[in-house]
């Protein structure tokens, strides 16, 4: 039996050829592809800088670097993400603390944000949660009372809108984080990228991408050409040419991926209205979602019976998943002192999520077999 999986990449001849090309030229890392594709990815999103780098999590990291995340700092967001949205406050010696989250959106709640804050707060991580825009205005908002750094999390939400902005035009953030995991609506196979409309934040990122490294804005003559200086501690978080060419080429087609996506959604939204057994999330007003996962929140009934549920649905070729187990549930976090019961709504939604296929190379019979096998298993349980 074939496995519809929950996500999956579209990669076509044309991706394929792009490849090939970078291959067999003289460059196949930092060479002119990498700027290519982040021009490319500014243009998309209206961003001024982009940054793209060798995985999101990567991407997060020199984010809060250069936001000044450092020893004694918290970093605000949500347990409902992977765990690099907290993880890269612990990269940079910094505390993550976790928010509660909307109950319709699923997205961190601006209230509970504001609950959190005091004087070792530093940055704001909302996660645009299965491509669904976070209130950004109102975290935009109550960033600047307290002066703290927003860096979105948008590893979901390629090709989203916002009050008919892109996600990743930075107008309510500082810094808009990507992710080209083979998942996401766009691939580069792992891959990543930070959007900024800040020069200085811009030249931050570049450094800590290459190790501190710099060829520019010395203090004394350079002794050579030759010549550079670290200026801090960085990383190797560059990415290849022969995957910014896959990038490129993916970039180009991401509108007809999420158009593709937004018709699944409202042919599932169709079929599951109304049904007994779950319930779907809200799409937030002002917003359009990039549709990345596709979330069904079992009703009171059902979630006792969430574990045999969820192994019917794979028994029967779907490849369902959890998103996600909250962040501080993890034996590594328990260790660090975070206790359960201290995001309530996130926690009871943890309890009801499962993800369902969607991928916008699904074909119309895989997308009426998804609907056919939920309502089947479902049926079982009535």
């Amino acid at each position: 039996m074939k496995i519809i999986p929950y996500g999956h990449q579209s990669i076509d001849r044309h991706d394929i050829k792009q490849v090939i090309a970078v291959l067999k030229s003289d460059w196949i890392t930092q060479g002119p592809k990498i700027k290519e594709f982040e021009d490319d990815l500014c243009r998309y999103t209206g961003a001024r800088f982009c940054l793209a780098v060798s995985s999101g999590t990567a991407a997060l990291h020199v984010a809060c670097l250069a936001a000044g995340v450092q020893r004694g700092d918290e970093v605000i967001t949500t347990p409902i993400t992977f765990a690099a949205s907290a993880n890269c406050a612990l990269y940079c010696g910094g505390k993550p603390v976790f928010a509660d989250v909307q109950k319709d959106t699923i997205n961190i709640d601006p209230f509970a944000i504001s609950k959190k804050i005091n004087t070792k707060t530093k940055v704001l991580i909302p996660v645009h949660f299965a491509g669904y825009p976070c209130d950004l205005k109102e975290i935009n908002r109550i960033a600047k009372k307290n002066n703290l750094i927003v860096i979105e999390d948008a590893a979901h939400a390629l090709g989203a809108t916002y009050q008919n902005k892109k996600i990743g035009s930075c107008t309510y953030s500082d810094m808009t984080v990507l992710s080209f995991h083979p998942v996401k609506t766009i691939t580069t196979g792992e891959g990543g990228a930070v959007l900024t409309n800040s020069k200085s934040l811009y030249e931050k990122l570049v450094m800590f991408r290459n190790h501190g490294i710099t060829k520019s804005n010395f203090k004394r003559a350079p002794e050579g050409e030759w010549y550079h200086e670290m200026r801090c501690l960085g990383y190797n978080y560059r990415i290849t040419d022969f995957q910014a060419a896959l990038g490129i080429s993916q970039l180009r087609k991401v509108d007809s991926f999420i158009k593709a996506r937004q018709s699944i959604a409202d042919i599932y939204k169709k079929a599951f209205s109304g049904n007994p057994y779950f319930d779907l999330l809200s799409e937030p007003r002002g917003a359009q979602s990039s549709h990345h996962l596709f979330a069904i929140l079992l009703k009171d009934h059902y979630k006792r019976e969430r574990k045999q549920i969820f192994a019917n649905l794979r028994k029967n070729g779907l490849g369902v998943q959890v998103h996600y187990i909250p962040v501080y549930f993890h034996p590594y976090y328990q260790q660090l002192g975070f206790k359960r019961g201290i995001c309530p709504v996130a926690e009871d939604f943890y309890q009801r999520e499962i993800s369902i296929p969607i991928y916008q190379s699904m074909s119309k019979a895989a997308m009426q077999s998804v609907i056919k096998k939920v309502l089947k298993v479902f049926t079982g349980y009535r």
